[in-house]
């Protein structure tokens, strides 16, 4: 047991000094908790299981206002149960996408003359919406956020749009003194931070400009860079791929010349659009008149009042980034059912050839939106192959959003390495671990170089969630850990999203996420203090540390349990799991101890004591030692508050012993840790009320092999933490590439197997597992700075 669920048995002056402000912590939560009778708090501690006391205050904290720094706006929200409701209504009305309007593409439109031969625009609204949208500084484009290409594209195409039909020359003027002002400024720009497309569509603008007379520095030096880098690229085209089959090219026809239209159309989407760009299909009515691109703008429009993003739809990415927010907030169990919803969408258009953004691009996938589709609909019990990721695979070994691409993307990778870590099974093609390895290396690289601006989004808090992500792979990542660290790199309404302009995704980037998420975890916090004040109070009254458990012990017992099982309505199973892992410490080392003859008499005593039902502890206390009768004491306790009736209470009689006889027939006093990881899962479910259900279970092959894989990756992480201490010399050269393939198999059982087996026990054994992992990855630093930040440290 040591080192596991343990802390060094003289703890040091930091973990002292983190316990003397937890304690300290934990008593004001006390004092400012209103509407507490003291005596029955005194009563409730006083048995150390406060589980209906911390669920009352969680339903209180729900209906109560959110307080917090930021300022409250009339009509939001109040309370965690308005937040609920209303982004549930956001997710049930999604559709094609809530996304910003794109002045570029919707100048664009505008250009389009009247098909009927008139004069003047076949979409006047989009003028309108030019003029309704220009910047105080006469430019178009985000006003949150400067990049000069965002600015410089959408006020050229604006001031051209205008320019042709001769309106609002006042805001024509303006937009082009903004272009003479800022042009320079291209050479400013993050290389990373390039609009898509760019070098191809900003030419063409330029030289629609010199077509109309528009006065333009055309001989700024930063000009000339970005023809010389349309000229590069224009060479590369491959124009009869370009013609034949459907690429990203598609994406920027407006900025390609010599297409031929009649080859192109074979092409178009099946929504009447081209790659779903609103922009490359306008082009494309201007120069064929086609009624189906012309029946996709004019639905476009209408979604938009008047303008246009700069691509519709995008179910997809929204659908999947939206399950991945809810989920890393810690929240997504308040949206069970539109989660399933989105995944079922999701999977209903999903090839085994890959994704893209939108099913109406399907035949042009990306990596992105592949990786976290597999990694998602498989964690959720979808049936997809990992085949998807070859065609990704270039020749050189690399693994590419998209043929074709100019630059690397960061997130991308994450998205494609996650998949790899997280959602890889036994079985799978090779590929998968060599993109977890390629990806693995690109990322390192990156952000040893400080290098890790992304090409699809801006985000201050990108850095940390890659490093964070890189430094815990998932077998050592631990839920409310993750969700802790994400609260402060998610960015919430201020993430950009990089196009062919800036934009932002409203339904998955929202500052209500956010809120709530915030909401959730604060009382998630009051609920483990509360929690660990009650463990603490046993802990001192049983004086387990006479044992050699430290507080700091304790301390980490109770983390690991919340970290995992950290639902409002599940305290019996954390503080079952905690109470658990002490004891089972405490005994390990009475028997561990160099006197023999404490040892076996502590054995016979506890056997005798989990014979008799707990009976013999009553009649027979004078005859045990102080000693003894605390251990004892501790384990009836455990089992009479936590297993009530006969059959829990047998039942978990039943895995203390089963688990006593592993630790006593293990004569070289190795390792334990397999058989008391199955205590640690038997105890939650039993504390649970699903012991039912688990006798059901044990019949079961699939349970058989849960069980199985639980005990051997435990053990095997076991021996690495004894190896690391000193106290065995067992070859580990090889047990990381065991245990990470046995976390494959267990993943697969967990998520894909076996519905006679409720998800919620499948988790158990995965939750237990991933925090020895946990345990064994991380140093004692880190895990006091996550146990400090988790439960102590107030969500800001």
């Amino acid at each position: 047991m040591q080192g596991l669920f343990t802390a060094p048995a003289a703890a040091s002056p930091v973990t002292a000094a983190l316990l003397r402000r937890w304690t300290a912590g934990t008593q004001q939560v006390q004092h400012a908790l209103p509407g507490r009778a003291p005596l029955w708090r005194r009563q409730r501690f006083h048995q150390g299981f406060i589980v209906e006391a911390v669920q009352s205050e969680a339903h209180a904290e729900a209906h109560k206002p959110v307080v917090g720094k930021t300022q409250q706006h009339k009509g939001e929200p109040r309370n965690i149960d308005e937040m609920i409701g209303s982004i549930r209504a956001s997710l049930r009305s999604a559709a094609g996408g809530d996304l910003d309007i794109s002045l570029y593409d919707t100048a664009w439109i505008a250009l389009v003359r009247k098909l009927d031969g008139g004069e003047g625009p076949e979409f006047p609204s989009c003028i309108d919406c030019i003029a309704r949208n220009q910047l105080p500084d006469g430019s178009w484009g985000d006003e949150a956020f400067f990049v000069a290409q965002d600015r410089l594209i959408n006020t050229l195409a604006c001031v051209i749009a205008l320019k042709t039909w001769n309106v609002h020359s006042d805001k024509c003027n303006r937009g082009l003194s903004f272009l003479h002002e800022n042009m320079k400024r291209l050479r400013d720009d993050d290389e990373n931070w390039m609009m898509v497309g760019f070098e191809m569509t900003f030419p063409t603008l330029i030289e629609m400009a010199k077509d109309i007379g528009l006065d333009l520095p055309y001989d700024e030096p930063a000009l000339q860079d970005i023809y010389a880098k349309r000229d590069l690229k224009l060479a590369k085209i491959p124009i009869d791929v370009l013609h034949s089959v459907p690429t990203s090219l598609l994406f920027s026809l407006e900025g390609i010349p010599g297409l031929d239209w009649d080859r192109l159309f074979k092409l178009q989407a099946p929504d009447g659009s081209f790659c779903a760009a609103p922009a490359a299909t306008a082009y494309a009515l201007m120069q064929t008149g086609d009624k189906k691109c012309h029946e996709y703008l004019t639905d476009v429009i209408d979604k938009f009042n008047g303008g246009a993003p700069f691509i519709y739809p995008v179910e997809l990415f929204e659908r999947l980034w939206v399950v991945d927010r809810l989920d890393r907030l810690g929240i997504s169990s308040y949206f069970r059912s539109e989660i399933n919803s989105f995944l079922d969408y999701v999977y209903r258009h999903w090839s085994d050839e890959g994704i893209g953004f939108s099913w109406v691009v399907n035949s042009v996938p990306d990596v992105d939106d592949t990786a976290m589709a597999i990694r998602l609909l498989r964690q959720h019990g979808y049936h997809v192959s990992t085949e998807a990721i070859k065609r990704f695979k270039t020749k050189d070994g690399e693994f590419v959003v998209y043929p074709g691409q100019s630059s690397q993307s960061p997130t991308a990778m994450y998205n494609l390495y996650r998949a790899a870590d997280q959602a890889a099974f036994p079985g799978d093609d090779g590929v998968v671990q060599q993109a977890k390895a390629y990806s693995y290396a690109f990322l390192q690289e990156r952000r040893a170089a400080g290098n890790l601006n992304d090409k699809w989004i801006i985000c201050s808090g990108l850095p940390s969630e890659l490093a964070y992500g890189l430094d815990f792979p998932w077998k050592a990542n631990l839920p409310r850990v993750q969700t802790r660290m994400y609260l402060e790199q998610y960015g919430g309404g201020e993430n950009l999203w990089i196009g062919k302009n800036l934009y932002r995704m409203h339904l998955f980037n929202n500052d209500l996420f956010l809120k709530l998420a915030k909401a959730d975890f604060s009382n998630f916090q009051r609920q483990c203090r509360l929690e660990w004040q009650g463990l603490k109070s046993w802990f001192e009254k049983t004086n387990l540390e006479m044992y050699g458990v430290t507080p700091s012990s304790a301390m980490r017992a109770y983390f690991l349990a919340a970290a995992n099982i950290f639902e409002p309505d599940r305290a019996a199973e954390r503080l079952g799991w905690a109470r658990t892992a002490v004891i089972a410490q405490a005994i390990s080392s009475c028997f561990l101890s160099s006197n023999a003859s404490v040892t076996e008499s502590m054995m016979e005593r506890l056997n005798a004591e989990l014979t008799s039902d707990g009976h013999n502890l009553t009649r027979r206390g004078g005859k045990y030692s102080t000693m003894e009768t605390g251990l004892l004491n501790a384990l009836n306790e455990l089992i009479n508050l936590f297993a009530p009736g006969k059959d829990a209470s047998n039942n978990l009689r039943e895995a203390w012993k089963t688990w006593l006889t592993e630790l006593t027939s293990n004569g070289d006093h190795e390792s334990c840790e397999g058989s008391t990881s199955l205590l640690l899962v038997r105890t939650v479910e039993i504390c649970s009320g699903r012991h039912c259900s688990a006798n059901q279970n044990l019949k079961l092959s699939e349970y058989s092999q849960l069980e199985k894989l639980t005990s051997s990756i435990c053990s095997k992480v076991g021996s690495r933490i004894l190896s690391q201490n000193g106290t065995t010399k067992e070859n580990t050269e090889n047990l990381e590439q065991r245990v990470d393939q046995e976390m494959q198999e267990l993943a697969q059982c967990v998520y894909q197997t076996c519905d006679a087996i409720s998800r919620v026990t499948k988790q158990t054994f995965l939750h237990v597992t991933k925090s020895y992992c946990y345990v064994a990855h991380a140093s004692s630093e880190t895990i006091d700075s996550h146990i400090s930040k988790v439960i102590f440290e107030d969500v800001l």
